[in-house]
């Protein structure tokens, strides 16, 4: 998986979701702390957000890797996934910079 633009599109895909995963989970902890009427929210959501933000940060590095990300870069964009829907932000940063730009890439081995 060393095509630019497919990592790229699984960055986008992986940064978009796990901003919604947090929305979702967010609106199950208001129903469980806020409205104390059901749990269901955070155990459906909990674990499906704990997946995508392991996935956030794997395609993350990847992604920085093969676009030769400087490490503020990297950083920032692994920090992005501990506020809520702040890959959002990120993901459109880098592509607004162009640091999703295929003439970036590089091949990775391994």
């Amino acid at each position: 998986m060393n095509d630019p633009s497919t990592v790229a599109k699984a960055f986008r895909v992986v940064a978009i979701a796990e901003a919604l995963s947090w929305t979702g989970l967010l609106i199950g902890m208001f129903f469980k702390w806020v409205l104390a009427t059901t749990e269901v929210g955070v155990q459906v959501m909990g674990p499906i957000h704990g997946a995508l933000f392991v996935a956030y940060v794997v395609v993350t590095l990847w992604t920085a890797r093969l676009f030769r990300w400087d490490l503020r870069t990297t950083v920032i964009g692994l920090v992005a996934s501990i506020p809520p829907l702040t890959t959002l932000w990120f993901e459109r940063h880098v592509a607004a910079t162009g640091r999703l730009d295929a003439d970036r890439a590089r091949p990775v081995l391994g």
